[in-house]
């Protein structure tokens, strides 16, 4: 099978699921937003289960790639430079990350039905927990696991709102503003008035 052609269902599937959510991932619509004539996506990927593996599969290929991105841009420096890379993290759920983050969600709700699924797409949720760990360390914070994934939680949580878009629930969170938000968080879970030294 044409590898090029498989990799713009899969991406035009991941827009799919985003837009429509899990019962409007069929293959025609796959097909239609693909641009490829109707039965492709079923020659690619038979069942709906297997459709559901391929927009997984994509997700965790992109997540990976944002990753990788982040890697290459180096470590933040400083608790200035982790309030930024936090903070613009928050700020992509709105922009070119919103599609992969409204089809994970949408995975995470299959997969509480489908364990095989949460096999698929579990190391994306796991690999933040030592990415973002890692990036408060190199920030310099007296960081303990505890800490660490409090912070990480912290940014999943706000994921669903910044999504849904809600005013009021944003304004109630303090993610109307998100850098005011990973503010709030840091200053949280690692007050700058702390007689902990900050190495």
């Amino acid at each position: 099978m044409n590898p090029d052609r498989r990799d713009r269902l899969r991406d035009a599937a991941v827009e799919v699921l985003a837009a429509e959510g899990g019962r409007g991932l069929t293959h025609r619509a796959v097909d239609a937003a693909a641009e490829v004539p109707p039965g492709t996506a079923k020659n690619y990927f038979p069942s709906r289960d297997a459709l559901l593996g391929a927009v997984a599969e994509r997700c965790v290929e992109q997540y990976r790639a944002l990753a990788d991105q982040l890697a290459a841009a180096g470590p933040p420096s400083g608790r200035a430079g982790l309030h930024a890379l936090l903070a613009g993290l928050l700020e992509n759920v709105a922009g070119p990350g919103r599609s992969r983050l409204l089809a994970c969600l949408e995975l995470q709700a299959e997969a509480a039905r489908k364990p095989w699924l949460s096999e698929v797409i579990d190391p994306m949720a796991a690999a933040d927990f030592t990415m973002l760990e890692g990036a408060q360390r190199a920030a310099g914070l007296p960081v303990t696991p505890e800490r660490a994934a409090m912070v990480t939680l912290a940014m999943h949580a706000a994921l669903p709102h910044l999504l849904a878009r809600g005013g009021r629930t944003l304004a109630a969170a303090g993610l109307d503003d998100p850098a005011r938000y990973v503010r709030t968080v840091l200053e949280t879970v690692y007050p700058s008035h702390s007689d902990e030294t900050m190495t």
